[in-house]
């Protein structure tokens, strides 16, 4: 008896075996099959024999994630109702399986963030509610934020949460807790992008001509910044007047002593403050005191500053400036110091140390084309009093389109602005009549005052 039961489990064991060997054999073909119409982009060819494999071997291949991804992102885009559903569903659960059989492969950020942002995209045929996105992109960010990167889902992650606050689920204090935590993950990816872009830059600066992958590198990293730009334009109409004076100051006002200690909380008081233009209020001087006497830094010195400015103290508060500035180490953080103060200078018409400060930024940061029209706005608004003819001051302005096209070339996200700033320039100039008139055409022009620079007369 006890023999007949070993042969049965012999039998069992031999027939699994072949059955699992075939399995396996049988999934090898077809992943070869659905690999190679996938790479022909022959998405519904590749469907069927990509299911088969998906189903009976997941461990297989990542290639079935990876692949899968595109069939599936191409059978949505061209299905409706219950099948559109179906695959929308499907692709929710490719990526968790993914998750499942190749954690190292799969960015729990990224990764969790697309499955968050298709179920918001689709939120209407998932039936799913704003309470359950939040929770959704809250806990994909929290378990990784380092790559949840995406420009479109840190503005949702953010917008949720205030839809959440418009719907009295969420306080005040939550909206600026996850408006700050955004903010500072898209100046981190911002730097990242600006670091391997400026890269690329300055090898153009010296002659050299691109590869075509850094070329396509190049496109990538601009294509990034740009969204980053837009994502932070979009942040700030949300947040809309819940980030106003009449909603800071009280809230800053009533949590002020149990942070009076708590570096952060200060620096991200007193930042909001000051980009809120609450400036005038007694707490501004406040927090900013409070912060520097506990983290004294680059931002500290930069705040008191401010003030010392608006009480007329300008020396004193250049002071100020100049440290702040020395404070900085890494070079995408002095740009950024470089160019605020430079802004700073600029509205209290110090044009040369204001232009001073923008060539630093420049320097740290060549990519970011704000600089350069910053520098041509402050030429355009000297033109009157540099020169000394009617056309010699309007020359100034020859000189200011020079600058502002400086712009575009190092920052494509600029093109339009920096169009409009040329055409403005241009039209202030003298024209062509008048060139003729002056007999000056190709000649240089000295331009005095603080400019001290010239300006060669375009040839007509």
């Amino acid at each position: 008896m006890k023999s007949i039961q070993l042969l049965f489990i012999f039998l069992f064991v031999a027939i699994n075996s072949s059955f699992s060997q075939e399995n396996l054999d049988e999934c090898k073909t077809k992943l070869s099959i659905f690999h190679e119409y996938v790479k022909s982009k022959n998405y519904d060819a590749a469907y069927e024999p990509w299911v088969y494999v998906k189903n009976n071997c997941p461990k297989l291949s990542i290639a079935i994630y990876i692949d899968g991804e595109k069939i599936l992102k191409h059978k949505i885009k061209i299905s409706k109702g219950i099948e559109h559903k179906d695959f929308v569903k499907e692709l929710l659960e490719v990526w968790q399986m993914r998750l499942e059989y190749f954690p190292d492969k799969t960015p729990k950020g990224l990764f969790g963030a697309k499955r968050c942002q298709l179920m918001f995209d689709k939120k209407g045929i998932l039936q799913k509610t704003d309470d359950d996105l939040y929770d959704c992109f809250d806990a994909a960010y929290r378990i990784d934020k380092g790559t949840f990167t995406h420009p479109k889902s840190l503005y949702t992650y953010f917008s949720l949460t205030v839809d959440l606050y418009n719907d009295g689920k969420k306080t005040i204090q939550e909206v600026f807790d996850t408006y700050d935590a955004i903010i500072e993950k898209i100046e981190e990816e911002v730097k990242n992008y600006a670091k391997k872009l400026n890269k690329l830059v300055a090898r153009e600066q010296t002659g050299a001509t691109l590869s075509k992958k850094e070329q396509q590198q190049k496109s990538v990293y601009q294509d990034y910044l740009k969204n980053y730009d837009l994502i932070l334009k979009s942040i700030e109409t949300k947040t809309g007047t819940i980030a106003d004076c009449k909603n800071l100051i009280p809230l800053y006002t009533k949590n002020f002593e149990s942070n009076k200690n708590d570096s952060i909380w200060l620096k991200r008081a007193v930042s909001r403050m000051y980009h809120k233009k609450c400036t005038e209020d007694p707490l501004y001087e406040k927090l900013v005191k409070a912060y520097d006497e506990v983290a004294p830094s680059a931002d500290t010195k930069y705040f008191v500053a401010t003030i010392l400015i608006k009480k007329g103290k300008l020396k004193e508060g250049e002071k100020y400036l100049k440290e702040s500035y020395n404070l900085e180490v890494e070079d995408f953080k002095k740009s950024k110091r470089a160019y605020s103060i430079g802004i700073l200078l600029k509205n209290q018409i110090k044009y040369s140390k204001a232009r001073t400060y923008f060539r630093y930024a420049l320097k740290h940061n060549p990519s970011n084309g704000k600089p350069h029209l910053a520098i041509a706005s402050m030429y355009a608004e000297s033109a009157k009093n540099c020169g000394d003819t009617n056309f010699n001051k309007r020359a100034v302005y020859w000189l200011a389109a020079k600058e502002a096209a400086k712009a575009s070339r190092v920052d494509p996200t600029l093109k339009n602005v920096t169009a409009q700033s040329v055409k403005r320039y241009k039209a202030l100039a003298p024209s062509k009549q008048e060139i003729h008139k002056c007999a000056c055409s190709g000649k240089p022009i000295e331009i005095g005052c603080w400019i001290n620079d010239k300006i060669t007369v375009p040839e007509i």
